[in-house]
């Protein structure tokens, strides 16, 4: 009879597993040294992955050879994978995989490979605008510019807790609407139309009237009992309860907060090979800019989600 893995403690892992864990800050990311993704992980390896993912949010795992067969496998251990967003420019995916979102600026032809081009893309929780959002996502590097594109990874545990007790009460039973119309380029998500940009410009735009899904600011994580802070991204949201100016402030001083903290946390210089896992219900992330005439090519997956309440 095989043994219970749960029962085990995080040493008596190690020693089954031959991997490493070691913490990157002392507030959010661990790398995971000693592991090959491209071979199928026995148990006792993912048990001790699945861990330190719930313990530490973000997984860094460097130097990784693997085929698109490989990051599927692998990413669904977490959970029955999602098909690749609809975007501007419809679905990005790697040809036979409708799973792998093709994350690039790269241009074939005169027409964009994949999505989210070169811009800075600000804090954000992946596709916190749809009912059921990702339990985690799974980003892959094939290229990357030398030093450029960074992702910062924020811990939204530790960023609920640090909160003043005053606004931490003010937004504890509130609700957050969250955009389903506009993708974090401004470009409506069907594809198609007028730009959040020029909308806004003919004065017709009505942030309480836009379409999007409710969400409660606070979640308690299913699996760690937790309370992370769940505010999805700054633009196109929407407290309940609340007239337009009352939100805006109290979104306004939470991002202040947010944008602070935010410089502190861990930011990731990726490199080829580079593969990071996190935990959407409880980290937020964000990109850097980088030279639009430089190559970045990713593949991510993302694991099925359920609704937050």
């Amino acid at each position: 009879m095989s043994a219970d893995l749960s029962l085990l403690s995080d040493e008596e892992l190690l020693d089954k597993t031959g991997a490493e864990v070691v913490p990157i800050t002392k507030d959010v990311g661990a790398e995971v040294l000693g592991v090959d993704l491209s071979i199928k992980l026995d148990k006792p390896t993912f048990e001790l992955i699945h861990r330190a993912w719930l313990e530490y949010g973000v997984l860094v795992f460097r130097k990784q050879e693997i085929e698109s067969n490989d990051l599927v496998a692998f990413s669904s251990r977490f959970g029955e994978l999602d098909n690749a967003p609809v975007m501007e420019n419809g679905r990005a995916f790697v040809d036979g995989y409708p799973e792998l979102f093709v994350i690039s600026n790269v241009l074939d032809n005169g027409l964009r490979i994949g999505s989210l081009g070169a811009r800075e893309l600000e804090w954000h929780t992946d596709m916190a605008y749809v009912e059921e959002p990702p339990i985690a996502s799974c980003l892959y590097a094939l290229e990357v510019p030398d030093g450029d594109g960074k992702t910062g990874f924020l811990n939204m545990y530790k960023a609920y807790s640090k909160l003043p007790p005053a606004l931490k009460e003010q937004i504890k039973e509130k609700a957050i609407k969250h955009d389903s119309v506009y993708t974090l380029d401004g470009y409506l998500r069907e594809g198609g139309g007028r730009t959040l940009e020029h909308v806004k410009a003919l004065g017709c735009f009505d942030v309480e009237k836009l379409p999007g899904t409710w969400h409660p600011a606070v979640r308690t994580h299913p699996e760690t009992g937790r309370e992370a802070l769940y505010i999805g991204r700054r633009q196109n949201t929407f407290v309940e309860g609340l007239n337009l100016q009352e939100s805006e402030e109290l979104l306004d001083v939470v991002w202040r907060y947010i944008n602070r903290i935010g410089k502190k946390t861990y930011h990731h210089e990726w490199e080829e090979g580079d593969l990071i896992i996190w935990d959407n219900r409880c980290i937020m992330h964000r990109r850097d800019a980088f030279p639009a005439s430089s190559r970045r090519v990713m593949h991510r997956t993302q694991m099925q989600g359920n609704r937050l309440f």
